[in-house]
């Protein structure tokens, strides 16, 4: 197997940038890891308060422990600033990993060409 497909396949199904480590550049695989971390970050971070605040709806015995009312509680959409800060998370979250991809396969692709020569 060629070092682009390995590198695009450990982008695509790992992690991005993990592929651009294997193929030894560090710094551009580090930004593209840290991108995908913290729009991950931000992502889980925003699901658990969302979690917590239904729990502590329950707690305080304003929602009753009900399925359907739980449900309705889950699938209330977030609002006002909420709504584009997930946005942009999961807009950098998929711009890292295709952008990890597709330059990683492009990257290793040059070295295999640079080799066979």
């Amino acid at each position: 197997m060629s070092r682009s497909i390995k590198a695009a396949l450990l982008s695509a199904l790992v992690f991005p940038g993990l592929g651009h480590f294997y193929l030894k550049r560090h710094v551009t695989g580090a930004i593209l890891v840290t991108v995908a971390l913290a729009a991950l970050y931000l992502l889980i971070s925003s699901a658990a308060d969302m979690a917590m605040q239904i729990t502590e709806q329950i707690q305080h015995g304003n929602v009753p422990l009900d399925v359907s009312a739980l449900t309705e509680l889950m699938e209330q959409q977030p609002t006002g600033g909420e709504v584009q800060y997930m946005n942009a998370a999961s807009t950098a979250l998929l711009a890292s990993w295709l952008i990890g991809i597709v330059d990683s396969f492009r990257v290793g692709r040059a070295m295999d060409k640079g080799n066979a020569a």
